[in-house]
């Protein structure tokens, strides 16, 4: 599978992704139903999308974070994540004229491992389980219209990478993950 070579291909930024790398590549040679929701640990991918001139990021109010939040969602039996990240995108923001950066092999931007808490979900319970995330890079104008999918998140909005660890109410993800994604993007040519 071209997202395992992928994965073992890719070199890890940082601690995090290091270990994070091998327990994906773990789940993703033992668990058959890796890229299937009802999987305690399953694929699901994220789109850290910037402006030409890397100096914002598109965010989203996310519900059920009750946060500004990066975009992503589940892989849902898909083993291209990063055609579900796009289409992710423009479910959630509107944005549809993303082009996606091409970083390390097959395109992943970064690597991480994260825990969801149980919630409710349209009037159902969703147990605690763990995103087995693989995040893209992806330019876009924020002259595209924006809009927000009522169900998911109440708010779109272009965010400064300056304000960005501020505005998310994630404590973890900012300082880790948000953070860790600035950094990285400062390497990159768009």
């Amino acid at each position: 599978m071209a997202l395992i070579d992928d994965i073992r291909a890719y070199e890890p930024f940082n601690e995090q992704e290091a270990v994070d790398r091998l327990a994906i590549l773990r789940a993703l040679a033992d668990d058959p139903h890796v890229f299937d929701r009802s999987a305690p640990a399953h694929m699901a991918c994220s789109i850290w999308t910037v402006d030409p001139d890397k100096q914002r990021t598109l965010m989203v109010y996310h519900n059920l974070y009750d946060s500004w939040s990066w975009i992503g969602g589940h892989a849902d039996g898909e083993r291209d994540l990063a055609r579900v990240a796009l289409r992710e995108l423009e479910e959630e923001t509107g944005v549809a004229g993303a082009r996606l950066v091409p970083c390390g092999p097959g395109g992943i931007f970064s690597l991480e491992v994260l825990t969801v808490d149980g919630h409710e979900k349209r009037g159902r319970y969703v147990g605690s389980h763990l995103h087995l995330n693989v995040t893209y890079l992806a330019v876009a104008s924020p002259e595209e219209p924006l809009r927000v999918k009522p169900d998911e998140n109440s708010g779109v909005r272009w965010v400064d990478l300056d304000d960005v660890c501020t505005v998310s109410t994630e404590p973890w993800i900012a300082d880790r993950i948000y953070r860790k994604l600035i950094e990285k993007l400062a390497g990159i040519a768009l």
